[in-house]
C-alpha cells in the first residue's frame, strides 16, 4: 500500500488509533496503581486482552505498539501484528527512545532515537509495522519553551519523518505541548502555534510528503494548575483556530492525543471539534489512557475479569468513535 492509502485507512470515518505503546517504565506505573506486577507476561496478557476484544475493528483502524509487543505472540501462538491484520487493523510502532535534557540540568527535553533509525524502520517493516510514532515534549514554564528547544525538537521530528517515508512507513509526527503547569489557554495557544509552525517548516526542509504522514498534536487546553475552567467548546474553538493558522491542507489527517484528559473529557473535546463541522483535514483520535483507563482497572490482572474488561474497552471505543463522528452525548456515558 502507498503511504497515502495507509493514511486514509487510519483516518477512516468512525475509526481511530489505539496508542498501546507505553514504555516498560510507564506501564509499570499504571500496573502499580492497580496492584499488578509488570512482567513481560502480564504486559502481554493485558495487551492481548485489548487486541482480542470482539468488535474493536468497528472503531479502531490502527494500533501503536511498543517494541516488545510487536515481537510477541498471543497465548495461541499468533504474532501480534498478524492478529491485528486479521481484523483489518494496521499495526504501528513507537520508534523514539524517550527523552533527555536539552542541556544538563535543564527541564526542557529533546527526544532520542535517530541513530540507526533507518535500520530499525526496515526491521519493523519486516515485522509488519506500516506506520510509526515519534513524540516530542514541549514544557511551558518560566522561560520555557526556549527557541532552541522548539527548533531542535522540530528538526528531529522532521528527520524521523523523512527516514520513515524512505522506508515506506507512515510517520505520525507528535509534538506535544504538555498541559502540566499554571499557564492559561491563551499561552497554550501561542506556544502550540509556534511549535507547529516550526515543525512544518522543518518538514518542508526535509521534503516530507505531507499527504503521507499524520499529525498527532495536543489540544489547546488550560494548564492543569491554572485555575481556568476546562470547557470542551472553548478547547475546540481555540484548537481549530490554531490549526487553521499553522497546519497545511495537504495534511490529510490529525489524530489527537488525549494528553492527560479523562475518558469523558477526551470524548467531549473531540466531539466539540467534529459535531456539525467540516474541516480541511480528517479529525480523529490516537488515544492511550482515554481508551484504556476503565478497561485496565476492570481487568486488575485477573483472568476472570477479562470479559468485563473487554466490554469496558469496547464501550469506550464506541463512545470515542461517536465523538469522532460528532455524535457523542454525555447521556451515552450511562
Amino acid at each position: 500500500m502507498s503511504l497515502n492509502t495507509i493514511v486514509r485507512q487510519l483516518v477512516t470515518p468512525g475509526k481511530g488509533i489505539l496508542a498501546a505503546d507505553e514504555s516498560t517504565r510507564t506501564i509499570a506505573k499504571r500496573f502499580d496503581a492497580i496492584g499488578v506486577p509488570s512482567t513481560e507476561e502480564t504486559r502481554r496478557q493485558y495487551r492481548e486482552l485489548l487486541f482480542t476484544t470482539p468488535g474493536i475493528e468497528q472503531y479502531i483502524s490502527g494500533v501503536i505498539l511498543y517494541d516488545e509487543t510487536l515481537r510477541q505472540q498471543t497465548e495461541n501462538g499468533i504474532p501480534v501484528p498478524e492478529l491485528l491484520e486479521s481484523k483489518g487493523i494496521i499495526p504501528g510502532i513507537k520508534v523514539d527512545l524517550g527523552t533527555k535534557p536539552l542541556i544538563p540540568s535543564s527541564l526542557e527535553q529533546i527526544t532520542e532515537g535517530l541513530e540507526g533509525l533507518d535500520t530499525r524502520i526496515a526491521e519493523y517493516y519486516g515485522l509488519g509495522a506500516r506506520f510509526a510514532k515519534w513524540r516530542a515534549v514541549i514544557t511551558i514554564g518560566d522561560g520555557m519553551p526556549s527557541d532552541e528547544c522548539i527548533k531542535k525538537n522540530a528538526d528531529i521530528l522532521a528527520t524521523y519523518a523523512r527516514i520513515c517515508q524512505n522506508g515506506d512507513v507512515v510517520p505520525i509526527v507528535e509534538p506535544e505541548v504538555l498541559m502540566d503547569g499554571k499557564h492559561s489557554s491563551a499561552t497554550c495557544f501561542d506556544v502550540t502555534k509556534e511549535v507547529l509552525a516550526a515543525v512544518f517548516l522543518a518538514l518542508k526542509k526535509e521534503a516530507v510528503q505531507l499527504g503521507g504522514m499524520l499529525l498527532k498534536p495536543n489540544m489547546v487546553v488550560p494548564g492543569t494548575h491554572s485555575g481556568e475552567p476546562f470547557m470542551a467548546e472553548t478547547v475546540a474553538h481555540m484548537t481549530l483556530d490554531c490549526f487553521r493558522e499553522t497546519v497545511p491542507q495537504e495534511v490529510l489527517g490529525i489524530v489527537f492525543l488525549s494528553g492527560g484528559q479523562s475518558e469523558k473529557q477526551a470524548c467531549e473535546t473531540l466531539n466539540a471539534m467534529t459535531h456539525g463541522q467540516q474541516h480541511a483535514w480528517a479529525l480523529s483520535f490516537s488515544y492511550g489512557r482515554a481508551l484504556q483507563a476503565t478497561a485496565m482497572k476492570t481487568w486488575a490482572g485477573k483472568k476472570e475479569n477479562i470479559p468485563l474488561a473487554q466490554e469496558a474497552f469496547l464501550q469506550r471505543a464506541k463512545l470515542v468513535s461517536a465523538a469522532q463522528k460528532g455524535e457523542y452525548t454525555k447521556e451515552m456515558e450511562k
